[in-house]
Formats: structure tokens, sequence, C-alpha cells
């Protein structure tokens, strides 16, 4: 799922060169996301009638002449845009994440196996990393976008893969004895799966 704030500056970056309309702003951004993330048109234009209410872009009022509207970005877009790509991103609190949650309340709930949860989501997050290095294979060498999404993908999906062997070994090994065992069981095949991968 796309942040609506990651949609508002995609947009402004789109106008940056001409003004466009709606279904070209459209097919632009997925263009050069590679076509990962498809955006509803309904989405753009609502994202655009905050952006000309917030005086970011402007629009020449041709939808009341029964034309579709075009587009401008406005000096005030363009500052908010590049400060926009200069500025870090937040790190001070890590975002809330759902698969953290999932773990978390599965440790207090009465009769759950939580290495059952971990591998289940591990296989889940493996296999979308393996579909994405199938994408990757597949796309011609000079599609730079997709190349550049799907890593990041991988890298995000990998990034999860192995806080969950963390966590699998930190839960166990803070268990009772048997639970050491279980650890010490893990299968290699499973380690050598994620290897082949990220390769």
């Amino acid at each position: 799922m796309i942040l609506s704030v990651t949609i508002k500056h995609a947009l402004l970056a789109l106008l940056s060169d001409q003004p466009k309309y709606g279904l070209q702003l459209r097919q632009e951004f997925e263009e050069k996301t590679g076509e990962i993330w498809p955006l509803n048109v309904g989405q753009v234009y609502t994202t655009l009638q905050r952006l000309e209410r917030d005086g970011l872009v402007a629009s020449d009022g041709a939808d009341r002449d029964g034309r579709e509207n075009v587009f401008r970005l406005t000096d005030a877009g363009r500052t908010e845009l590049l400060e926009w790509l200069s500025t870090p991103d937040p790190s001070s609190a890590p975002p809330r994440d759902e698969l953290t949650i999932k773990v978390l309340i599965a440790l207090s709930v009465p009769g759950v196996d939580v290495r059952d949860i971990v591998q289940r989501h591990r296989r889940h997050l493996v296999e979308a990393m393996q579909q994405f290095t199938r994408l990757k294979e597949d796309a011609s060498d000079d599609d730079v976008a997709l190349s550049l999404v799907v890593d990041a993908e991988l890298f995000r999906l990998e990034a999860k893969v192995r806080w969950l062997d963390a966590a699998e070994t930190r839960i166990l090994r803070s268990g009772p004895p048997h639970n050491r065992a279980a650890v010490a069981g893990r299968t290699s095949s499973e380690e050598k799966e994620q290897e082949e991968v990220v390769r």
C-alpha cells in the first residue's frame, strides 16, 4: 500500500517538467515505479484536489468547459517537492509493523505455538521474495525503475525474514529447555533457501 504522502509528492515530481492531466499522471507514476504499485485514478484526482486547495498545484479549470483539467506545479509546490526530497525519513520511532505486533501478541495467547506462527510468516515472505526475484529476472536490462523497486522490496522482505529468524531464536532460548532443542534442530535447508533467493 502506498502512503498518501508519497503519492502527493510523486505527483508534484511528475508535474515538475510540464503541466499534465490526471490520467497522464497516473500512467507516468506507474511507469516510473516499475508498475509495481498500481494507482487508482480516483486517488490521483482526490490528491490533486488537495494539492490545489493547498496552493501546491493549479489547474486551468477546463472541467467547467467539458474538457479535462490540466494541472501545473506552482512555486510553492516546487519548494515543497524539493524540501521533501532532501529531508531524511524520520527514524527515531519505529513504524507500527503488523508482523512485529502479531508475533508480540502471539507470545501472550494461551495455546498458540509461536514458532509455528513465525514459520508461517517466514514461508510467506520467502515466497514473495521468490516472486520478486522472478520478476527481476524477466525484466529488461534497461528497466532501471523496475530493478530499483524490486531491489528495495527484496531488501525489505529479507530484513523481515532475518527479524523472524532472530525472534524465533530469542523466544525459544528464553523458554523451557525443550525449546532450545527446537532452535538447534532448525533445518539448514530453511537458511539455504533464503540465501538462494537474495543472491
